[in-house]
């Protein structure tokens, strides 16, 4: 589990592809305090392990799945990625609750300057629009953000300079592409609504009350 702050930006090493998985070299240094092998990393959002230390960085192993439902497989030697180690009992939670399970790639359509942030415009595909809604928040490359607008096909997120600097957001712009995932609560409260029906919920009831 993370929350969404990321701690450093990293920077890719090495790539070695095989015919479906890949193992990926990450260049870090704040982050290697007291990581161990087997630990949790989030890059660009996606839940990896470590699979070896090394001076300066750690390897891990990317699957054909994640390979398949996330951006990493886009990543090259001397590319900048978002990390975060995995949330201890007892730290701050200053984003929200994030997994590290990619819902879907996003692709930035717009990324506007608006005084001292920058607003990005997100095309997002179904899985993940349908759990946004406005001021709830949405992991985008594995940074916890608030969305500003959403609509059924994307959103949009306003960035502060702060995390434009010490994020990939910063250097990212129409074109690239973005790991997205929704907020875990949305989709539980999905799941129990859809319980309810067998039971003899009326949908009327449901849409009176805000629940669809």
């Amino acid at each position: 589990m993370f929350t969404g702050i990321i701690e450093e930006l990293g920077q890719i090493k090495g790539v070695t592809r095989q015919a479906v998985s890949a193992r990926l070299v990450v260049g870090a240094d704040r982050i290697m305090e007291n990581l161990r092998l087997g630990d949790s990393v989030a890059v660009n959002g996606v839940c990896l392990t470590v699979a070896s230390l090394q001076d300066k960085g750690f390897t891990a192993d990317v699957m054909a799945e994640t390979l398949a439902k996330t951006n990493l497989g886009e990543l090259a030697v001397g590319a900048r990625v978002n990390l975060e180690r995995a949330l201890r009992l007892g730290d701050r939670l200053g984003g929200h609750l994030v997994t590290g399970h990619i819902d879907g790639v996003g692709r930035i359509l717009r990324k506007e300057k608006r005084e001292i942030a920058w607003v990005f415009t997100i095309a997002a595909p179904r899985e993940v629009a349908r759990y946004l809604i406005k001021k709830g928040s949405v992991a985008v490359d594995g940074i916890s953000l608030t969305v500003v607008e959403a609509w059924e096909e994307g959103f949009t997120v306003s960035v502060i300079p702060h995390t434009a600097a010490v994020t990939t957001l910063g250097f990212k712009g129409p074109g690239d592409t973005v790991n997205l995932e929704a907020d875990l609560i949305g989709k539980y409260v999905e799941k129990f609504l859809r319980a309810l029906k067998p039971r003899g919920v009326e949908e009327s009831f449901l849409a009176e009350h805000g629940f669809i």
